[in-house]
Formats: structure tokens, sequence, C-alpha cells
């Protein structure tokens, strides 16, 4: 089944780790992007009828509801098996979730990040610990028992003692799904910029080392195993039968289409990606960006190895991929499961190593 993508790049406030091409713009571009993204919506020629749907960005969940109602309703398949809305803690209440189950909204995914206060608010999050348990609530009361919980490991100032209190904040609350990110620092963010000029904001300074944000993300398998809710793809985990459909999607190189600005889509053996920025997404002729064919032989490695499940590995993949596989196996970086090779849990860390291997 094929999945659809619609990127918000709308946000109250722009977290300092954040690379992504959103944040906070003028109040009149929501609507002439709304517009736009609604006419791609309705203007696209579906091949298919999409099973899940993924609001992300930015920060979706404070769309207003005419807007949502006009983006989704013309989006075939509804009910969808899964719709998903990514959503900032404390943007939302009952009112808002009665509104979403009407859309066909039945999964959130909350940035959470931390249980911590004071880490949270070097990131420029404005939510604390008790706003994330006063959400779950709600949801649940509002009849959506499908969310998701994204934390992070690597916050500045963190701690593995302090990290290890955010999971034990998470599992307190039931989660069908959590994912955890190991802080990757981007120079397209603002605490990126600040390390690289060695500047003091942001908590620029109190980065955690690699070793410490390894033993996190570690500690992390561990804990979160152990309460049921085992790791499927490298940053995810889940309790049996409630991984996320949608991104599933992506890693088994299942088609999806994406709308708005730096929305990516695959399908029909192509790969194509709007313009990046909202402003550039409103006024250009054309939304789409790129295009180019989609290379199997490579993406299959490069995707599928995130899952735990691995990927199958033939005879004909052993004459393009023997030699790398042959050294990755021979490095405690790769294993055989079955008929399948998958990354065992140090090579999950050098994970990066090892997907550029696989590029042809």
């Amino acid at each position: 089944m094929a999945g659809v993508y619609i990127s918000w790049p709308f946000c109250a406030q722009k977290c300092t780790y954040c690379n992504f091409a959103s944040g906070v713009f003028p109040r009149e571009l929501e609507g002439t992007y709304a517009a736009r993204v609604e006419a791609e919506i309705r203007a696209f020629e579906w091949p298919f009828v999409p099973d899940t749907v993924y609001l992300g960005g930015g920060t979706p969940s404070q769309m207003e509801v005419p807007v949502l109602a006009g983006l989704l309703g013309g989006v075939p398949g509804r009910p969808w098996a899964e719709a998903t809305m990514e959503a900032a803690p404390g943007s939302f209440d009952a009112e808002r979730i009665a509104v979403w189950v009407d859309c066909g909204i039945n999964r959130v995914s909350l940035g959470v990040q931390s249980f911590v206060d004071l880490e949270l608010r070097r990131t420029g999050r404005k939510h604390t610990a008790a706003t994330v348990a006063a959400d779950v609530s709600a949801l649940r009361a509002g009849g959506i028992d499908d969310f998701n919980i994204d934390l992070i490991a690597g916050l500045a100032g963190q701690t593995v003692e302090s990290f290890a209190a955010s999971l034990e904040g998470a599992l307190a609350l039931d989660p069908p799904h959590v994912s955890v990110y190991m802080l990757e620092v981007d120079e397209d963010s603002r605490l990126g910029l600040e390390i690289l000029n060695n500047g003091g904001r942001y908590g620029a300074r109190d980065i955690p080392g690699d070793d410490a944000i390894a033993s996190m993300y570690e500690m992390a398998v561990a804990r979160l195993e152990a309460a049921g809710v085992a790791r499927y793809e490298i940053s995810n985990f889940a309790r049996a039968g409630r991984e996320s459909r949608h991104n599933l999607k992506y890693w088994k190189l299942e088609p999806y289409v994406g709308f708005g600005a730096d929305a990516h889509s695959f399908a029909g053996g192509r790969r194509w990606q709007n313009v990046e920025l909202a402003a550039e997404y409103v006024s250009a002729e054309s939304v789409r960006g790129s295009e180019s064919a989609a290379n199997s032989l490579e993406e299959r490695f490069f995707v599928g190895l995130r899952l735990r499940e691995g990927v199958s590995f033939s005879e004909s993949d052993r004459v393009v991929h023997g030699a790398a596989l042959e050294r990755f196996l021979g490095m405690g970086l790769l294993e055989w499961v079955g008929d399948r090779v998958r990354l065992t849990d140090r090579g999950i860390l050098l994970s990066n190593d090892v997907f550029q291997e696989f590029l042809l």
C-alpha cells in the first residue's frame, strides 16, 4: 500500500538543534501556503489509494481546523489505516483532538525530546513533563490511544542519569511507540553554528561526547525492550503491532507521495522533491524542485538495513556488494539472521559508515 506526507513547516518557535526547513514565519504566509498545498493535492493524479497519511513539519498540530479539513479532504482512502499528526506538547486541547478524530487522525507523534525541564528550556521548548502527561491523558480520553513519544539523546547538559529519568518519564505514560534520536549537530541549526564558531549559546559547550550519547542510546535499547517496547528500526521502538505503518514505507521502499515545501516522494521507480522553503513554494511556477530515477540496487540496503529485521541478501547481491558484506561481517558490524543480513548492536552505532559502502 501507499502513503501520503503533508508538510506544514510553521512553528511557534525554532528549536536550537533543528535543521529542517521549518520555523517562525509571517502569519499571512500560512494562508497562502495552505491554499497552494491544497491545490497541489487536488491536482495530483493518484496512481494508488493511500492507506497512511502523515502530517509533519513544523508543528501541524497548530493548524487551523478549516485548513486541516481542506488538506485532508483532497486525499483519497479515508478512513486511513493510520493517519498521524505531529504535535508539540501543549499545542492542543480536547476540542482540537475531537476535530482531528473527525478529520481521520488516529495517531499523534509528540515531540517531547526530554522529561527534564532544564534540558527542554535550553532547546527553546516551552512545555514541561507535566504538559506531556496531560496531553497523553487528553489524547486517550479523546479516542486516540496510538501515540509516539520522541526523545533525544545528547541534549545540552544531558547526562546518562538525566536521560535515564527521561526514559522512565516516557515509560510511565505506557506509550505504544517511542523514538530515540541521537543528537546530530548540523551547521544548518543555530546550535550547530554556535559549536562551529566556538560559542557558548544554547548550551553549545555542554553537548555530551559521542561515547556518552552512545551509552544513552544503548541504555534506551535495553530499558525499552525490557518494558516490551522493542526496537524495530534504528531510532524507533514499539510494542508488538504498534509500529508506525507510514514510516515503514520509507524503509521498505513502498510508494509514498509528499505535498508541501521540502516534501519528498517515491513512486513508479522515481524520486522527487519539492522546493525547500515555504516562501519559495508558494511563489514558484512549479513546486517540484528535483526528480531522478530511483536506484533499487543501493537504496534497498541504504534504507533496509535501518530495520532490525535487516534485508535479504541474494547471490546477485553478492556480485555487487559481496566485498562490503564480508568486510562488515568480519568487523562485527553485520550479522546473518537466516537468509537476511542486519546490523549488529555495534554496527548500529556505526551505521552511517556501513550505509556509505552500499552506495554505488
